[in-house]
């Protein structure tokens, strides 16, 4: 679309019958009719209707008549003016009846510019479209039009009593600057009714759908209906300013010129300008009717419209807030210019953009956009805000050392705080500064300030695979299990792309095996879409089929039974998923976890197995195993390479919200005490949630650390299906119960970037629900027969003990290693006599307690059978008995004598074998 500046009109009121004004409009309506008279079906059933009595030419506007193509021409050879040509000729004349004056007002355009580059960066992440100059001018021009009413009045003669009209509501005309198929420029006024009563995001979907309609020539009557002021936008054409003509029936038509560096700039270097503060410009002109609008009322209107695009009274915090912009806007202020000053006063500056790129690595996540159901307004950190150091937007495009950052020596500011808004504070939000390691910090950053790669189609089809598994799957037990407890995973379901990236990674990492320790929130999605357990075994479960010869098999127990399968993700390989058996006590499984994945790393080392923890927000600031468990996640005895821990976020832990449940800012905090990088990351942006994913493994195989992944979501039900949450927490249900759920919204995503269509995400999902209905039904048409009797208790044969004895060279042999040290190692000097007493005891054939436990621990190791020792209980002379590990006096040198026997020790995970575990 463009817009002229050339010509305007518009049309007051509600559509007349016949001979009404439509002012510019006029033209397009003859030609219309003409067609309509060819041809009714040409035109739309709402312009059948109006000209089914249409009389053209009845009264023209402004009271003058005349039609296309009446009058004589004195000139030989004219060429008549016909259809809209001779329209346009009849308006003009009629206009030359409307005594104008003209204001005139230059307002700078940076403010503009930079709080509109925000506003299309957050779009882009979302919806994919853009909002122009012209959507925020035309807006200030609606608002200031509220602020000086008499700017809607519009002179009005009747029976040759002249009179003025005030409009209870504006309807603000878009001159339309249309381009015909064979070239020729013709002008439509479209109206945005009632432009008084819409929010800033209503008012562009609805300037948006005029123009919509214009391009495809689905105008009708209703369309024209209503102007009361126009807006005019020459400046699409490089016209600075203009004073357009004002047609009969309204009192006011806004030019906007160009956006452009005064002319006298217009070849200066824009590193000076920057330097400068010299701003490009916007010409704005208020042209109006003077029987009814004065000269002051037109001025104060445009100061007005000058004051909001400056950000006047929360202009731009309300169009934010309209577009769900989670940030806050730019504010104006005047430029502190150093450009004349190249000593201290430069050096300063530079000095306060190095504070401030650091501030946005430690507190960036603070104004990220984490929360899908935006529960608080956005806010700026004030070490976050360029303000606070003195630097202003006029700053944005001077130049500063970056050392480095997004692979820049030297940048803009306003390319740097693109690269840190972008790393930091879109949907993910990255807490590692706390972090003591340099070339961990450095990792992270060069990983995430170096700009997001947008995925691949391919990879985009398959998180809404993921998601569409996700959904469908709780969708269905919802509806087949109704009342049934599940602990489901709605609101949260973008923890699928997450597992399923994570474990698709370790398949093609060449990983044996991947552990999961998880709560029953989700289990059984996880179960199904994860681990591969069949729908037909969950349905089982649900339809009571149990098996009559198993101890416990009813219950709750479907969602705290674990599973063993085989994942296949992307790449095409697979590894091996185990998923523990956990109890209600959510954590307890924690511990579990990393034991089972630290013998499975002895037997097959440290880059063979991985594990992942799944939390519950409330249960990871709330009880203590998690702390234990991280606690000990460094040391050589318990250390598995890293676990990446992934934290359903649901901001409510039961019926206990956030700011209840913990002190500290995030329910995360406690990782920081082993020094973990912590990734915020919203569950409502799934691309961001892989991509995170990512990250935390890239970390992870990189630094054998933990990682965690807080994915901040909601519960869109209560605790467990059957509870009322809103009892307790009904503002959030409220939020709730108007969110979309994630899939939709990336469904929507997907379709207005054009990667897919609407028919092919619905399909998707279609098809995933009819298998998971093909499976209930192969489930109930499997229904097992009732027992007709108490199955019989099943007494095993007993079975005889082992032999457990061994001869006495191994306990010989164990005895020597044991009580003796290597050459130059130096035993403590009370160790040294115990040793030797233990020692000859042995050789008296007796043994005590601590002694018979060494023995037993190095028969085994000689017999092939691995053993861990870990703690003080075995390892460091717990109640100066058990002294399985020996610490030289003079060096801190530990020797493990057990572990020399029956092959290399284990003190670390590592290639299998017998050995002592450390």
């Amino acid at each position: 679309m463009s817009v002229s500046g050339s010509r305007s009109g518009g049309y007051r009121g509600a559509l007349p019958p016949e001979g009404g004004a439509f002012g510019a409009n006029a033209w397009l309506v003859d030609d219309m009719y003409e067609a309509y008279l060819a041809d009714p079906a040409s035109v739309s059933q709402s312009w059948r209707e109006f000209f089914a009595d249409y009389r053209p030419g009845a009264r023209a506007v402004g009271g003058r008549s005349g039609g296309p193509g009446t009058g004589q021409y004195s000139s030989k050879g004219a060429t008549p003016l016909r259809g809209a040509a001779a329209r346009v000729a009849t308006n003009m004349e009629a206009s030359l009846g409307v005594p104008t004056a003209t204001s005139v007002r230059t307002v700078p355009a940076k403010l503009i510019e930079v709080n509109r580059a925000m506003i299309n960066a957050q779009m882009a992440r979302s919806a994919g479209r853009k909002v122009s100059y012209t959507h925020l001018i035309g807006w200030a021009v609606v608002q200031a039009v509220r602020a000086v009413p008499a700017m809607n009045r519009c002179f009005v003669n009747e029976a040759g009593v002249p009179g003025v009209l005030s409009p209870e509501h504006i309807g603000l005309g878009l001159a339309v600057d249309h381009v015909r198929p064979d070239g020729t420029r013709t002008l439509v006024v479209p109206c945005v009714r009632d432009a008084d009563k819409l929010d800033f995001r209503g008012f562009v979907g609805a300037y948006e759908e005029l123009v919509r309609k214009v391009r495809g020539n689905r105008l009708s009557p209703e369309d024209f209906a209503g102007v009361t002021v126009t807006l005019t936008n020459p400046g699409t054409l490089g016209t600075v300013s203009s004073v357009p003509r004002l047609m009969a029936g309204q009192g006011l038509i806004v030019g906007v010129g160009a956006i452009s560096y005064p002319s006298e700039y217009e070849a200066a270097d824009r590193g000076w300008l920057a330097e400068m503060g010299v701003s490009q410009v916007v010409t704005l002109t208020s042209t109006y009717d003077h029987r009814v609008i004065q000269g002051a009322e037109s001025g104060v209107f445009l100061g007005r419209v000058h004051d909001l695009l400056l950000g006047a009274d929360g202009f731009y915090h309300e169009i934010f807030g309209a577009m769900e912009v989670p940030y806050e806007p730019v504010r104006w202020l005047a430029d502190i210019n150093p450009a004349v000053e190249h000593g201290r006063s430069r050096d300063l500056k530079q000095i306060h953009v190095g504070k401030l790129v650091n501030m946005y690595r430690v507190r960036g996540h603070l104004i990220a956009d984490l929360d899908p159901l935006a529960s608080l307004p956005p806010r700026m950190h004030p070490e976050l805000d360029p303000a606070t150091y003195g630097l202003t937007l006029w700053d944005l495009d001077r130049r500063f050392l970056g050392d480095g950052l997004g692979g820049h020596e030297e940048a803009t500011l306003g390319d740097m705080l693109a690269i840190l808004r972008d790393a930091y504070c879109a949907t993910v939000g990255i807490e590692y500064m706390h972090i003591s390691e340099p070339d961990q910090k450095r990792w992270i950053q060069e990983h995430v300030e170096g700009g997001v790669a947008s995925p691949s189609t391919d990879e985009k089809l398959h998180i809404l695979g993921r998601l569409n598994a996700a959904e469908a799957f709780e969708r269905f037990l919802q509806t087949k299990y109704v009342g049934q407890t599940r602990f489901g995973l709605e609101g949260a379901e973008s923890a699928i792309p997450i597992l399923d990236a994570l474990l698709d990674l370790a398949g093609a990492g060449g990983m044996a095996e991947v552990v999961i320790g998880m709560a029953h929130r989700g289990r059984l999605n996880v179960l199904a879409n994860i681990v591969g357990k069949s729908y037909g075994e969950i349905f089982n479960e649900f339809e009571g089929h149990i098996d009559p010869h198993s101890v416990q098999g009813s219950g709750d127990v479907k969602y705290h039974r674990g599973a063993l399968g085989k994942f296949v993700g992307r790449c095409g390989v697979g590894v091996a998923v185990t998923l523990a058996s956990n109890p209600s006590h959510l954590e307890a499984v924690d511990p579990v976890v990393e034991g089972m994945v630290r013998a499975k790393q002895d037997l097959g080392g440290r880059d063979s197995v991985m594990a992942v923890l799944v939390h519950g927000d409330a249960a990871f600031s709330g009880q203590g195993v998690v702390a234990e468990t991280l606690n000990l996640s460094g040391l050589r005895g318990y250390r598995t390479g890293g676990t990446i821990h992934l934290v359903i976020n649901n901001q409510l832990g039961f019926t206990t919200l956030a700011e209840e449940g913990h002190t500290s800012a995030y329910s995360t905090d406690v990782a920081k005490m082993v020094q973990a990088p912590i990734l915020h990351v919203n569950g409502d942006d799934p691309e961001a949630c892989v991509r995170v994913a990512r990250l935390a493994y890239g970390f992870r195989q990189a630094f054998h650390r933990d990682v965690v992944i807080d994915m901040v979501c909601y519960r869109r039900f209560g605790h467990n299906e059957a509870d009322e949450p809103s009892f307790t927490q009904p503002q959030m249900y409220e939020r709730i119960e108007r969110h979309r759920s994630v899939r939709k919204l990336y469904t929507e995503r997907l379709v207005s970037r054009g990667d897919i269509s609407v028919e092919e995400a619905e399909r998707a999902l279609e098809d995933f629900s009819t298998r998971l209905g093909e499976a209930l039904e192969a489930t109930r048409s499997s229904v097992p027969p009732d027992p007709t009797s108490v199955p019989a208790r099943c007494v095993g044969e007993v079975v005889a003990a082992p032999p457990t004895g061994v001869s006495l060279g191994v306990l010989e042999r164990v005895s020597s290693v044991i009580h003796s040290a290597p050459e130059g190692f130096m035993l403590h000097p009370k160790l040294e006599r115990l040793v030797g007493a233990r020692a000859q005891m042995f050789a008296g054939g007796e043994v005590d307690w601590a002694l018979a436990e060494a023995l037993a621990f190095g028969s085994l190791l000689e017999e092939g059978t691995d053993v861990r020792l870990a703690g003080q209980d075995t390892r460091r002379g717990t109640f100066s008995q058990r002294h399985a590990c020996y610490v030289d006096y003079r060096t801190g040198r530990e020797h493990v004598a057990l572990a020399t026997l029956g092959g290399p020790g284990l003190g670390e995970p590592g290639p299998g074998g017998p050995g002592l575990g450390g």
